[in-house]
């Protein structure tokens, strides 16, 4: 997956209109802000709550726990920045599909290296729409659980 997502890139061959609905994925990403409240069922929803179940079980187990790992890592190795850096996954997850989180990783592992073969992915605006995309979907994860 990794590699087609590279090939596209360079080649200029992103899909049509991928900028569009990525751009708005995260609408209504705010809507949680409120004091915690448990539904009819009991599901407990606000700030620190974790979206809803169906839109964030499509990451696997392993990426949310690398995620949590390097969010530790950084800002402590706490049992609250564990709940935190879970919670920020949580809205991540349901703000950006996970196909374009690997391909917004990808890029950035690919921006880790040097090289004219690395311009291409500095250059190019689907590269760039996809590391904006991840950094929007951080940046809310760090608003609403931080």
């Amino acid at each position: 997956m990794k590699l087609a997502v590279v090939a596209l890139i360079a080649a200029g061959l992103a899909a049509p209109g991928f900028a569009q609905g990525l751009a708005g994925a995260g609408a209504g990403a705010a809507a949680g802000a409120g004091p915690l409240t448990t539904g009819p069922v009991g599901v407990v929803s606000g700030p620190m709550a974790a979206p809803e179940a169906s839109a964030v079980n499509d990451y696997p187990t392993a990426a949310r726990a690398e995620y949590v790992f390097a969010c530790m890592a950084t800002n402590g190795q706490t049992a609250d920045v564990l709940r935190r850096c879970s919670c920020s996954i949580d809205v991540i997850a349901s703000i950006l599909p996970y196909d374009l989180y690997v391909e917004a990783e990808t890029v950035l592992a690919m921006l880790q290296t040097t090289g004219e073969r690395v311009e291409v992915m500095r250059s190019t605006p689907p590269a760039k729409a996809f590391v904006q995309n991840l950094r929007r979907a951080q940046a809310e994860g760090s608003v609403r659980c931080f």
